[in-house]
């Protein structure tokens, strides 16, 4: 039997691989599946550059495609590997789909639902911080790094 952290890392790389196709698009690099008794049924990554929608964080694309797998709005029994720490409207979204497990990878200290309140999400939801933190965090400053090069003195 998998250890509960491999199982994570697990999971996380599947998330890592949906960052990676926002990145391809040239979308904020973060991923998200969601798994249900060992078995993914929904995934998604950032789609706000594509649908011209600020509301196409990959939870909500996440959220959206398990729903429709499970036929019905709540997660209860189902883990979110996303690989940036969700924002406060996604954090919303999944507090009311009563999502029993959030699992991510690194902090986002700008935009994180930690920045607004400690605990967003359903009371019984439990959180699992920092998986594969150093990975997730850095395909976004390299992501950033590209969007935004320092700029250098003239000489």
């Amino acid at each position: 039997m998998e250890k509960n952290q491999d199982i994570d890392i697990k999971y996380m790389r599947l998330a890592l691989d949906e960052a990676h196709k926002a990145l391809e698009r040239d979308e904020v690099p973060i991923g998200a599946v969601i798994v249900s008794k060992g078995r993914v049924i929904g995934r998604g990554h950032n789609l706000t550059e594509a649908l011209t929608d600020v509301t196409a964080h990959a939870e909500m694309q996440a959220i959206t495609a398990a729903a429709a797998t499970l036929g019905g709005k709540y997660l209860v029994d189902c883990t979110l590997y996303v690989t940036v720490e969700p924002c406060l409207m996604c954090a919303g979204a999944l507090a009311w789909s009563q999502i029993s497990r959030i699992v991510y990878g690194a902090d986002d200290d700008k935009r994180g639902y930690h920045t607004h309140c400690d605990a967003p999400f359903h009371p019984k939801t439990v959180i699992t911080r920092g998986v594969l933190a150093d990975e997730c965090a850095k395909l976004m400053t390299d992501f950033f790094k590209k969007k935004r090069p320092l700029k250098t003195k003239e000489k």
